[in-house]
């Protein structure tokens, strides 16, 4: 029985020990960088508007999206995936003006 026991106790502190160095292998692994350009078909509607520069293409081009009464609602959404709504007014045309416009913005 006291066998049993020990063998028992040493599974946990073999997974122990295993989970603790998985986590610490995941906790160096680099992460991978975020893309400095905005993008219609990546970037969602949430990060666009949290930035500064982003938002004012949105202003500029889109201003009835930043006043728009659904905003929290469609956050987690990219310009691509709204255009698919009549509602949004967003064609390939528009988004492609959007899109140049956001590669003018400079890197940070």
């Amino acid at each position: 029985m006291r066998s049993a026991v020990a063998g028992v106790a040493g599974i946990f502190i073999l997974l122990a020990a295993a989970g603790a160095s998985t986590q610490s292998i995941a906790a160096d692994a680099p992460k991978p960088a975020a893309s400095p350009k905005a993008s219609v078909e990546a970037t969602t509607i949430g990060d666009l508007v949290a930035n500064d520069k982003t938002k004012a293409v949105l202003q500029q081009d889109m201003p009835g999206l930043l006043t728009y009464d659904g905003l929290d609602q469609i956050k987690g959404m990219t310009l691509r995936d709204i255009s698919k709504y009549p509602q949004a007014d967003l064609d390939d045309t528009k988004l492609a003006k959007i899109q140049k416009d956001f590669d003018a913005i400079p890197a940070p």
